[in-house]
């Protein structure tokens, strides 16, 4: 395993996962929205980006990753869930932060479940 992605504020995934965040969350100001889209790219967005920060500190935290693969995943139903399937810059927001939300969760869950492990031997 390499050694930097073990270590706090260290995991690129982890990074991707703020810089998805921060991008779906100020989304709103450069496309156009509804009052409905305009809140769930804000408030999924901002749960991603704030989820990135803790994963970054504690790289055990698997159930941090897990949380990031859930908020991808609601991010990516909500143009449907919420009704706004006909504004297609927020649609397409979602649906790629979305997807690019569960694939860095997904990808960073095994990493973080090794260092769960190795935390865990003393």
């Amino acid at each position: 395993m390499n050694e930097p992605t073990t270590r706090p504020w260290n995991r690129p995934h982890d990074r991707a996962e703020v810089v998805i965040g921060v991008v779906v969350t100020l989304s709103p100001l450069w496309m156009t929205t509804d009052s409905t889209a305009m809140w769930s790219l804000v408030l999924l967005g901002a749960l991603i980006a704030l989820d990135g920060p803790a994963s970054l500190a504690m790289p055990g935290m698997v159930y941090g990753e897990g949380i990031q693969i859930v908020l991808g995943a609601l991010l990516f139903l909500s143009p449907w869930v919420m009704g706004y399937t006909d504004l297609a810059g927020a649609s397409w927001t979602a649906w790629i932060g979305g997807v690019l939300t569960v694939v860095a969760g997904a990808a960073a869950m095994p990493i973080a479940q090794a260092t769960h492990r190795t935390a865990g031997q003393h």
